[in-house]
């Protein structure tokens, strides 16, 4: 092969991949338009969120602002806030909700109510609760199946260990034993939710975090968060939020 059919050779492989990797560049930039107009890449959708929060004894507007928070700074939740307005669960209002945040204590809820959020729920959304959840509306079994327990007693507020169970789940994973400064709550509860964290009282067995199905929706209970000073924990935080995102099934 002579010399110069050897340059004029390797002047049109030269050639060809340059005009090939143009192309490629012209093909990445029109993957991201539209008529010539630029598109963004979508990102996930944040989670339509209603965190519902009031009753007395507790003081639910103060941990519902650490919950909204909590939620908010993970960038993974938008957030509708109501206070001491359970007609929030009636069907036309809970309707755009992917999950139910909720933090109340007593009470009770009206037939409307109770079915707008029963029914929200065992649709294929999620409830995630804390503490006094398991104290809201005593007399209504319909919503004390839903969420899988309730509230008993309680010993004094003090300083306990909280053991993590062996079963496997995002919410815990990672997470062995942890001392917790908050009011344990004792719990009368279906044995088939699943246990995710123990604590010990008078030498029994309670639980204190636990996960159902509910129809095709999911529910999350903590009994952590008596007041804010449990509610500024970080593993009170850490829990709340898997939780959360598990009840949507974002694990």
């Amino acid at each position: 092969m002579s010399q110069w059919y050897r340059r004029w050779f390797g002047c049109l492989a030269l050639a060809l991949i340059v005009a090939g990797l143009a192309g490629v560049r012209a093909n990445a930039e029109d993957s991201g338009r539209v008529d010539g107009a630029a598109v963004e890449t979508p990102s996930a959708e944040p989670i339509k969120t209603l965190l519902l929060t009031g009753g007395p004894i507790h003081n639910a507007k103060d941990i519902g602002d650490i919950m909204q928070k909590v939620l908010e700074d993970s960038g993974r939740f938008e957030v509708t806030r109501v206070h001491e307005d359970l007609d929030a669960l009636l069907p036309e209002r809970i309707a755009p909700y992917k999950l139910v945040v909720f933090y109340w204590t007593l009470g009770d809820l009206t037939d409307a109510q109770r079915k707008g959020l029963l029914e929200h729920i065992a649709a294929g959304n999620g409830f995630t609760t804390c503490h006094s959840g398991a104290d809201s509306f005593r007399s209504d079994d319909k919503y004390r199946e839903m969420v899988g327990g309730f509230f008993v007693t309680h010993p004094a507020y003090r300083t306990y260990q909280v053991s993590v169970t062996k079963v496997e789940s995002p919410i815990t994973r990672g997470i062995t034993e942890f001392m917790i400064t908050d009011e344990q709550y004792i719990l009368n509860y279906d044995p088939k939710v699943t246990v995710l964290a123990n604590a010990l009282h008078e030498g029994q067995l309670m639980p204190v975090v636990w996960t159902k199905p509910y129809g095709e929706g999911r529910v999350f209970y903590s009994a952590l968060g008596h007041d804010t000073k449990a509610a500024e924990q970080e593993m009170f935080k850490t829990i709340l939020l898997r939780g959360a995102l598990w009840s949507v099934g974002q694990e």
